[in-house]
């Protein structure tokens, strides 16, 4: 079994930051493509960010380079940095990882999600 955790979340003001922690744990091989996606009310799931083992990432909204996603292969833990935070941001985040195990590869998993309120 493989699960991710995530964590950092919580209200805070605009213009604010949160830092989000996703941490990868269970029977793995290896973690591949790691994803920060999120969802608002009533909206669909929207990809964030993602980032390679490698390091390379990917936003997938546009948050004009408020956000950084970023992770520690050693620990199997992506974060996401979030500054200048606005009303906007308030959804739900979720960590998506592309997980290797000794009986599968390529299969994804998802986090339980973590709650960020932007609200004054």
């Amino acid at each position: 079994q493989v699960q991710l955790v995530e964590s950092g979340g919580g209200l805070v003001q605009p213009g604010g930051s949160l830092t989000l922690t996703c941490a990868a744990s269970g029977s793995i091989s290896s973690v591949r493509i790691m994803y920060w996606y999120r969802q608002a009310p009533g909206k669909q799931r929207e990809l964030v960010a993602s980032i390679t083992a490698g390091g390379q990432t990917n936003y997938g909204v546009s948050v004009n380079g408020r956000f950084t996603i970023s992770r520690d292969n050693a620990k199997n833990t992506i974060y996401l940095q979030m500054n200048n935070l606005k009303p906007e941001d308030t959804a739900v985040y979720y960590c998506n990882a592309n997980v290797y195990t000794s009986w599968h590869s390529g299969d994804n998993y998802w986090g339980q999600g973590t709650q960020v309120t932007v609200s004054s």
